[in-house]
Order: C-alpha cells, then structure tokens, then sequence
C-alpha cells in the first residue's frame, strides 16, 4: 500500500512539473485581455461554492472560518492581481496581459499546502485537533472564491484605468 502511495505521488509530481513547465514557457508571451469576460470565472466558482455549502453547510464555527478564509482570500487574490501585467497598445487600446512568474508560483504553493493539509489529515494527526474534512474543503473553497474574484477584479479596475488615461491623453 505505501508503494502505491509513493507512486501516485510521483506520477502526479512528474505531471504538475510538465504541466508548470509548458505554462512558464507561455507565460512570456502576451495574451488578449477582454475586459467584458473577466466575470465568467468568478461567477462559475461562485455558483460551484454555492451549491457545495447549500448540499453540505457548514456549521456556525465553519461559516466563521469560511468566511475568514473568504476575506484571507480576497487579500491574497488582490496582490496576484497586482502581479499580473497589463499592457494597452496606444494606437488600437488593445489590452493585453502577461501572467507573472511569481503568480504561478504562487498558486503551487497553495496547491502545496492543500495537498500537505490533505495528507496530514488522511494520516490522522489532525484527529487530535477535531479537523473535519468538510471543514477544510468549505476552507478551500471560500478562500479560492475570493482568490479569483479580487484577482480578476483588480486586474479590470487597472485596466480600465489604463485605457482611460490613453484614451484621455488621444483626446
């Protein structure tokens, strides 16, 4: 059993490198930024989170944590924002955007820490500590909701900024 165990962990981390390695190497280049489809993302996640705490609702305590991890998230969303670069051709006001580096790394890293919380609690030491499952997915999920929101948010009130003030300095 723990042969197996091992081995799924490299076959996923084999994958999760290849899968990182593409996405860095097309992190350098710049893609089309519509200021009108920003929206969809948030909007599937929220209705996604929605339907899980209306089937499984959390408890008092858990809508506490919940909604802290929703603030933490929110925090966390607005400085990947913040990371990704936004560019505005002054003859066409195109917008184009950049992933950052540092914005993918930061997204392995909670990816990292999910997987981390979910192995200490499947070998059983956050038993000690009366962690339910269900209390770290409602966790994950708010603070990924308000991860992508401000991420997304931030990324369309600074761009709506800078095709303004091209637009201000044309006229």
């Amino acid at each position: 059993m723990q042969q197996q165990q091992l081995i799924g962990y490299a076959v996923t981390t084999v994958v999760v490198v290849a899968l990182l390695a593409f996405r860095l190497r097309r992190m350098s280049q710049l893609r089309r930024l519509r200021l009108e489809t920003l929206w969809i993302v948030p909007a599937i996640y929220l209705i996604f989170a929605g339907v899980m705490f209306y089937q499984f609702p959390p408890t008092a305590i858990g809508w506490a944590i919940s909604a802290a991890a929703l603030l933490a998230g929110a925090a966390i969303g607005w400085q990947r924002g913040k990371m990704m670069q936004i560019h505005v051709d002054p003859e066409t006001h195109v917008l184009n955007q950049k992933a950052s580096p540092a914005a993918m790394i930061f997204i392995v890293v909670l990816i990292a820490v999910r997987m981390s919380a979910k192995t200490i609690l499947a070998s059983g030491v956050g038993t000690g500590f009366h962690i339910s499952a269900m209390l770290v997915t409602d966790v994950l999920i708010a603070l990924a909701l308000g991860l992508f929101a401000t991420t997304r948010l931030e990324m369309f009130l600074r761009a709506r900024q800078m095709l303004d003030q091209v637009r201000g300095a044309r006229a």
